[in-house]
């Protein structure tokens, strides 16, 4: 290749360049993105006025409404519903399979990462060490799982209204043998 040759390529490559650089350029001046002087958005929150403890409840996370009271009305026919939800990953009769997740039957009142034919995360693992699905523990997992535990291997986002987590929680205690007592009943 003489040097006439490759002088017409380099100046292609370097024309090219050039036109993309003066074209970027121009853009630029022309469509000048305008960037907000603020960042993200402000969430419009109401003063209570005097509220000492706030910093406190703030930095332990948002508070989750007890389903205690709630149980006793719990409407289990809701709740079975509510748990078609939960249907793809999990089963709730007894015998029932384990699928993504492990079987409920009798989920009430077991220990937390008992089954032993299923694979639990290793958050989950640790988190239940000693630890038991109260009717309470139940209500915050099933709140928000990966808030709960962090870690935890389980997708579903949570439920948010403590009305179907009740129904629900109504719902899986009547998924066993010996169905454990409501709190305070004593049935």
């Amino acid at each position: 290749m003489d040097s006439f040759q490759l002088n017409k390529y380099l100046m292609a490559i370097l024309g090219t360049i050039f036109i993309v650089m003066s074209l970027n350029f121009l853009s630029g001046a022309i469509y000048f993105p305008h960037a907000s002087e603020e960042k993200g958005f402000t969430i419009a929150v109401e003063d209570s006025g005097g509220d000492t403890g706030g910093a406190a409840a703030e930095a332990s996370g948002p508070t989750i409404e007890p389903i205690e009271g709630l149980l006793a009305s719990a409407n289990t026919a809701d709740g079975e519903k509510v748990f078609k939800k939960c249907a793809a990953c999990h089963t709730a009769e007894q015998g029932g399979a384990n699928k993504v997740g492990p079987h409920l039957w009798g989920v009430v009142g077991r220990p937390i990462a008992s089954i032993s034919d299923f694979k639990y995360s290793a958050a989950m693992t640790e988190y239940g060490q000693g630890k038991t699905w109260t009717f309470e523990e139940l209500n915050e997992f099933i709140y928000k799982p990966k808030d709960h535990i962090p870690g935890t291997a389980m997708g579903f986002a949570g439920l948010k209204k403590t009305e179907d987590r009740a129904n629900l929680i109504g719902w899986l205690r009547e998924q066993a043998d010996s169905p454990v007592p409501l709190p305070g009943s004593g049935s």
